[in-house]
């Protein structure tokens, strides 16, 4: 499986989900591969000083010398492997510009790794551009984090759209493995307004895991840890594993 995480609307809960999801799926004993394709690096920095990396998935993309294994790096998770990013990435799409091969340079790249892992998870950056459209032609399946936020579905749209076109050319096998609500707020009938109209517009795509705000959610990445090392036994540890068994089922 390769698992691309995707929405271009920032703050919805998407990077904490690439990176639980990924060390949930590693626990289960499967090689799993993070690849941060977000210039910002959260996703790394969440495991790594990204400053003691010598190659990031810049290189990888743009110089044909630099191999997936160059510039992977192993994490504090058994199992857990990750390709980080840093800011470099940003200037990707000038650097791309008129090549026509541009798309499909993550699916050339990753070629090999299928043979080496069993589950490959792609954080994409909060855009629909060169990137983020990489990581779609290269995936199998597409999660779509969604924030319970009264401008929840705000650009979902576009997204969908994409998706589409995806599918339509360069990656017809690419599937929707579903909707995942976050950062919701079970105390609020708002939140609960939310959801209900959010599971109304996507049915059954929307995963009945249901990821609530957990402070520890947020506090984990400070110090480099997923939520399963950093509080076990806390309310997100639980859910991103019930998001886990539910992501398995469905593939």
């Amino acid at each position: 499986m390769i698992l691309a995480i995707a929405n271009q609307k920032g703050g919805v809960g998407k990077t904490t989900t690439t990176i639980n999801l990924a060390a949930a799926l590693a626990m289960r004993g499967k090689s799993t591969l993070l690849i941060d394709l977000d210039p910002q690096g959260n996703s790394s920095m969440s495991f790594v000083d990204p400053r003691t990396c010598e190659r990031h998935m810049y290189d990888l993309l743009t110089d044909p010398a630099v191999s997936l294994q160059d510039i992977v790096v192993n994490t504090n998770v058994p199992n857990l492997s990750l390709a980080p990013a840093r800011i470099a990435l940003a200037k990707l799409e000038s650097r791309m510009a008129g090549d026509i091969d541009a798309p499909f340079k993550l699916k050339d790249r990753l070629a090999s790794a299928r043979d080496i892992y069993d589950h490959i998870v792609i954080d994409c950056p909060p855009a629909l551009g060169l990137l983020t459209i990489n990581a779609l032609v290269a995936a199998t399946h597409l999660i779509v984090p969604i924030q319970s936020s009264y401008f929840a579905l705000e650009g979902t749209d576009d997204l969908l759209e994409t998706f589409q076109k995806v599918r339509q050319r360069p990656n017809p096998g690419l599937t929707m493995l579903g909707v995942v609500i976050t950062m919701h707020d079970r105390r609020t009938a708002l939140g609960r307004d939310i959801q209900d109209r959010i599971r109304s517009v996507f049915g059954d795509q929307v995963f009945k895991t249901v990821i609530s705000k957990s402070v520890r959610l947020e506090e984990s990445p400070a110090y480099r840890e997923s939520i399963f090392s950093f509080a076990p036994d806390s309310s997100g540890a639980a859910d991103y594993y019930r998001l886990c068994e539910e992501v398995l089922d469905r593939v």
